[in-house]
């Protein structure tokens, strides 16, 4: 069975910065495209970012572009979120998510999912 352990979430103020990490025991998963979705309260899960199993392309959701930065290390099965310049409406429970379709932002896509990590911005 995969699991995706995910850790890093906290409580922050506006303009902090946070790094999230993502981590399996399953070195398969780490071929598979990553990603990072998130669900604030009486929202839907909403796509965040994602990163090939390679590393070498990503792609952004417009509402996080230029502040969140996804990178993973397979060798130590891991893919991480470095969020900067946070905002309140960046609050949400963060999730990890693994999947065939690289680039893709829909979450019908991933088959993976973490537990999920709470990620609080105070104004």
């Amino acid at each position: 069975q995969v699991q995706l352990v995910e850790s890093g979430g906290g409580l922050v103020q506006a303009e902090d910065s946070l790094r999230l990490s993502c981590t399996t025991s399953r070195r398969t998963v780490m071929t598979l495209a990553m990603a990072w979705f998130r669900q604030a309260p009486g929202k839907e899960r909403e796509f965040v970012a994602t990163i090939t199993w390679s590393g070498g392309s990503t792609r952004y959701a417009d509402s996080v572009k230029g502040r969140f930065t996804i990178s993973r290390d397979n060798a130590k099965n891991t893919v991480y979120l470095h969020m900067n310049s946070l905002k309140p409406e960046d609050t949400a429970v963060y999730y990890c998510a693994a999947g065939l379709v690289p680039g893709t932002i829909a979450r019908a896509q991933y088959a993976y999912w973490g537990q999920g990590t709470q990620v609080t911005v105070s104004s």
